[in-house]
């Protein structure tokens, strides 16, 4: 009788504990269903913003601090309010953002910045320095472009091209840097087509491409607007055209 109930208190401790860990919104929280979408998807921003528009969050309760990501801006803000896994943000301008915690998911309740949205821990631990953002695009060039493919039309015809969750790239030209257009300014340049950015140390250019299930190709990106306009990208000749392995 007595281990029966040493028993029941020590698992009802344990799930205090674990309910109480499950309450910790401190940390990085990437929007996995963003990145979901986007695997699924033949343009990559559209399922960003199906999801989005934030697609990081990091909190820390102890400094009183939190802030988002969007792809191309940081928002930060300051934790008026926290009680039982549930935060109210406050950021300049006099806006607010609520989110609470359960389960391990944090949510973003629906707001006039947005819909309700859903993040989770990302599967590989940030590093204490990491920029904001990169947690969350470090887990999306590897979902999206991640493993090897082989380029079947182009430059290096039959080589191996490997994209690298952290930018770093191999095997496609003399290019070892790569960064996927998510939002902002390059967005705006290339209207309805996704873009990226490719570079050989640090020097390079915008190009626009098409990724169709386990196809992507590569274009030369044509400027199309005046000279004292902003840049407008359409794509001009195919460059590559690779498969996945």
């Amino acid at each position: 009788m007595r281990r029966a109930l040493a028993l029941s208190l020590l698992a009802a401790l344990v799930s205090g504990c674990a309910s109480h860990t499950d309450l910790n919104p401190d940390g990085v929280w990437i929007n996995q269903d963003a990145i979901d979408a986007a695997v699924k998807s033949d343009n990559l921003r559209e399922a960003l913003l199906s999801r989005g528009p934030n697609l990081e969050w990091q909190v820390d309760s102890k400094s009183g601090e939190a802030s988002f990501s969007n792809g191309f801006e940081l928002g930060e803000g300051k934790i008026i309010d926290s009680k039982n896994g549930k935060l109210r943000i406050e950021f300049y301008g006099n806006f607010f953002e609520d989110l609470s915690v359960a389960a391990g998911q944090l949510t973003q309740a629906a707001s006039e910045s947005g819909p309700e949205q859903h993040f989770v821990k990302p599967k590989a631990a940030p590093a204490p320095d990491a920029p904001p953002g990169s947690s969350f695009e470090s887990a999306l060039y590897g979902a999206y472009l991640g493993g090897k493919w082989t380029i079947t039309n182009g430059p290096g015809q039959g080589s191996t091209v490997q994209f690298n969750p952290d930018g770093s790239l191999q095997g496609l030209g003399d290019n070892d840097r790569y960064a996927l257009c998510l939002a902002g300014d390059c967005a705006a340049m290339s209207g309805e087509y996704d873009s990226m950015w490719l570079e050989r140390a640090e020097q390079g250019a915008p190009w626009i491409f098409m990724r169709k299930g386990r196809q992507l190709e590569i274009f030369q990106a044509i400027n199309t607007a005046a000279a004292d306009e902003m840049p407008q990208l359409r794509p001009g000749e195919r460059r590559w055209r690779l498969e996945k392995q």
